[in-house]
């Protein structure tokens, strides 16, 4: 088979060729002589089923299959010629020109991304300074109050009043959508704490201002994404009883208290807990330091220094997910203008083509760096990372992790991952840590 094959860069490659029709037939003759061996067709016998036969009934499927079988091999020719591996490339080829002509030979294109060879350089060099975070006495007692608050025992209200934000409303309550009662609607004597969003928006609004023994209809809605699909959007009324209020009591900061918070330290102190606290707040400010200053200057200053071939392909997928994504914020007059004209389509494109390209050869440093640091991130990882996320949001894990896999964001989630991991390796580095 007659193909040209070349280099456009070291991460893009285009393969032209001339496929003949008699290329082609033999294909077809060969694909319709396997068929014929296994195919179940009336009046005659399995294996016995005449080639012309096949060609007849099968026809448009064979040439599709022949065609299929002749860009194959022409693939793989040119990968040899190219001398590139399936390994080399980036996604699957594009064919961007199938031309049938008359004579019933075929013009194809086919254009191949490449994995970009990059030269990171002395990138240690360009990492930069990494200052130390402080924390203030106050910052200590601030945080070493909120945790003695959020433990203090919960003690009921010496004079009763009406319900307030932030009580603890003992209460029973009956869910009904439509008149009818529905599963996990109905509790007794439950604890909810006023003010903690940890119930339906607008339930714990309405429970305030109840007073002790009084019922009330509650009406709310269900969110439109929640978990429970046949509640999920509608609206439901609560029979709600309050019948007790209860309070958090006076914080205790003493070394008993500093005892529970740090069980393994058997000298445990006031003092020894405000020094956990303290690598607590520091811990927690360099890790907003890094994510949202030095990372991404780092990035940006890579972005700007290292010089390599991007793939074509992948540059025209960032391009278009930024697209979409941009016409999906449109009103519809602006989307019917662009439909009528495809030049302010393209015109659009090149818009987000500078930024695509920058975001697509971040990527590539990223997993460049990856590389040199000897980072990886495993996959029981990013689902330990999905599960945690989901359960914090009161989310079904396992749900939440078949979404990600399914709307195809595992990837991209495991590659935020790599990039954070090590880029906060070369900062702790370049801190002394």
């Amino acid at each position: 088979m007659e193909f040209n094959a070349k280099k456009i860069d070291s991460a893009n490659a285009v393969i032209t060729s001339t496929i003949a029709k008699e290329e082609i037939e033999k294909n077809l003759n060969k694909v319709a002589k396997e068929a014929s061996k296994n195919l179940n067709v009336s009046g005659f016998r399995k294996g016995k089923v005449p080639v012309a036969v096949v060609k007849a009934r099968y026809g448009q499927k064979l040439e599709e299959d022949a065609t299929s079988e002749a860009l194959r091999v022409l693939f793989a020719e040119a990968l040899k010629e190219l001398n590139l591996t399936n390994e080399d490339m980036i996604g699957e080829p594009n064919i961007s020109k199938f031309d049938k002509k008359e004579d019933g030979s075929i013009d194809v294109e086919v254009k191949v991304a490449c994995r970009p060879t990059i030269d990171l350089g002395d990138y240690k060099a360009l990492v930069p300074d990494v200052k130390t975070k402080k924390v203030t006495e106050k910052e200590i007692d601030a945080r070493l109050t909120q945790i003695a608050s959020s433990s203090a025992p919960v003690e009921k209200l010496k004079r009763k009043r009406a319900a307030k934000a932030d009580d603890y409303a003992v209460i029973d309550f009956e869910g009904f959508v439509d008149g009818v009662a529905f599963e996990g609607g109905k509790a007794e004597k439950y604890t909810l704490q006023l003010g903690s969003g940890s119930f339906i928006p607008g339930f714990e609004d309405q429970v305030i201002g109840m007073k002790y023994d009084e019922q009330k209809d509650i009406v709310v809605t269900f969110p439109k994404e929640y978990q429970a699909a046949n509640l999920a959007g509608k609206e439901a009324t609560f029979k709600v009883t309050l019948h007790e209020l209860q309070q958090k009591g006076e914080p205790v900061i003493d070394d008993e208290f500093a005892k529970k918070m740090l069980p393994n330290d058997e000298n445990a102190s006031v003092e020894t807990l405000k020094e956990k606290i303290k690598e607590q707040i520091k811990a927690e400010k360099t890790s907003v330091y890094y994510r949202e200053e030095l990372k991404p200057a780092y990035l940006d200053k890579l972005v700007e220094t290292l010089t390599f071939a991007l793939p074509a392909t992948v540059v025209d997928q960032e391009i278009n997910m930024a697209l979409n994504s941009k016409v999906r914020a449109m009103k519809e007059e602006e989307i019917k203008a662009l439909q009528e004209d495809a030049s302010k389509v393209e015109a659009m494109r090149d818009e987000l083509k500078e930024d695509a390209s920058k975001s697509v050869r971040a990527t590539f440093i990223v997993d460049a760096l990856a590389k040199a640091e000897g980072v990886d991130v495993s996959d029981q990882e990013v689902s330990q990372v999905i599960y945690y996320e989901a359960m914090q949001m009161g989310q079904n894990p396992q749900e939440a992790l078949k979404q990600y896999q399914e709307a195809g964001y595992l990837p991209a989630i495991k590659m935020s991952m790599i990039e954070d991991k090590v880029i906060t390796k070369l900062l702790d580095e370049k801190s002394g840590k």
